[in-house]
C-alpha cells in the first residue's frame, strides 16, 4: 500500500507540472501581458514601459521566466497579484476557503438527495413515478451549471426576492450584526450557489444510483432475502442499497474536480468571492502569476480527487487491494 501510494502522489506531482508548464507557457506566448492596460495611458513614457517590463521580467525568454517562477514557487513566493494589487499567496488564502465551504456543502447535500432520488427511483422502478422522475432528472443533468445558476437567479432574487442576489455576506451590515446574524447572513448568502451546484450533483447521481440498484436488486440474495420474509424497505435498505453504493463512493471521489470546475460559473454568476471569481478575473486582466497558482490549485484538486477514489473503493471493496 505504501509503494501504492509513493507511486500515485509521484504522478499527481507529474500532472500538476505538466499542467502549469502548459498554461506558463500558453499565457506567455499570447499577445500582451499584465501590464498592458497600465502601459497605455499616455502619460507614462517610453523609458518608464521598458523599465517596468524588465522589473518583471516579461522581456526575458519564456524558459528564464518559468525557470524563475519555479525558484520563487520553491521558496513558497507565487508571485505579485498584478489584479488585486496583493501577494497572490494572500489572494488564495481569502479565495481558497469560501471555495472548500461552497464545494464540500454542495457535493454532500447533492450525493445526499441524489441517493433518496435514486432509490425512490428503483422502489418504483417501471412506473409512472420513475418515468417521471428520469424525465425530470436527465432534464436537469444536461442544463450547464451557468444557465441553471441564472434561472435560480432570477427566481429568487427578481421574481421572488427570498435571498440575496450576490456576495458572501451583507457589505454593509455583516460587520454590525450578533453572532448569530453573521452566520445566519453568510447562510442566506450561501443558498443559491450551493442550491444550484447541488441539484446538478443531484442529477447525475440518481442515474448512478438507480441503475446500481437495479443491479444489485436482482441478485440470488437478495431473493434468500424476500423468501425468508424480509420487508421489502429493510432488503432495499440493509441488503441492496448497501452494495449499490460501492461505485457510488467512488463516484464522489471522482465528482470532486467536477464540482470545482462547476464552482468557476457559479462564483461568477453569484459573485461568490471564490477560486472560480477569482480566476475568472485574473483571466481577464491577464494576471499571469494568478492565474498560474489558479492552475496549481485546480490540478491538484483533480489529482487528489481522482487518488480518494481510488483509496475509497478499496475502503468499501476488501477485495481490492493495491500493491
Amino acid at each position: 500500500m505504501a509503494r501504492y501510494l509513493a507511486w500515485r502522489v509521484a504522478q499527481m506531482i507529474l500532472v500538476v507540472v505538466l499542467v502549469t508548464t502548459t498554461v506558463f507557457v500558453l499565457l506567455h506566448l499570447a499577445p500582451g501581458d499584465p501590464l498592458g492596460n497600465t502601459l497605455e495611458n499616455p502619460n507614462i513614457s517610453p523609458a518608464m514601459r521598458a523599465q517596468w517590463v524588465h522589473q518583471y521580467g516579461f522581456d526575458r525568454p519564456i524558459l528564464v521566466q518559468y525557470a524563475q517562477y519555479l525558484r520563487e514557487m520553491a521558496h513558497g513566493n507565487f508571485g505579485w497579484s498584478f489584479s488585486m494589487h496583493r501577494p497572490v499567496a494572500d489572494v488564495l488564502r481569502d479565495a481558497l476557503p469560501n471555495t472548500i465551504v461552497l464545494s464540500t456543502l454542495a457535493l454532500l447535500l447533492g450525493f445526499l438527495l441524489g441517493i433518496v432520488v435514486g432509490v425512490i427511483q428503483a422502489s418504483r422502478a417501471g412506473t409512472t413515478t420513475d418515468r417521471s422522475i428520469s424525465k425530470v432528472v436527465m432534464t436537469v443533468a444536461g442544463l450547464p451549471d451557468f444557465w441553471f445558476g441564472i434561472i435560480m437567479m432570477l427566481t429568487f432574487t427578481y421574481w421572488l426576492p427570498i435571498f440575496p442576489v450576490a456576495g458572501a455576506v451583507d457589505p454593509v451590515m455583516h460587520d454590525y450584526l450578533s453572532l448569530w446574524g453573521r452566520f445566519l447572513d453568510r447562510l442566506a448568502h450561501l443558498v443559491l450557489p450551493v442550491t444550484t451546484l447541488a441539484i446538478v450533483v443531484a442529477a447525475q447521481v440518481a442515474r448512478h444510483q438507480r441503475t446500481d440498484l437495479l443491479r444489485v436488486l436482482p441478485n440470488q440474495y437478495i431473493r434468500a432475502a424476500r423468501a425468508r420474509g424480509i420487508g421489502e424497505r429493510r432488503i432495499l435498505f440493509h441488503h441492496a442499497l448497501r452494495n449499490a453504493l460501492v461505485p457510488i463512493v467512488t463516484l464522489f471521489g471522482l465528482s470532486l474536480p467536477g464540482v470545482f470546475t462547476g464552482t468557476v460559473f457559479v462564483e461568477r454568476i453569484f459573485s461568490w468571492p471564490g477560486m472560480g471569481w477569482t480566476i475568472l478575473n485574473a483571466v481577464g486582466a491577464r494576471d499571469y502569476p494568478l492565474v498560474t497558482a489558479g492552475t496549481i490549485v485546480a490540478s491538484s484538486t483533480v489529482a487528489l480527487g481522482t487518488l480518494l477514489a481510488d483509496l475509497l473503493y478499496a475502503w468499501v471493496n476488501p477485495r481490492v487491494t493495491h500493491e
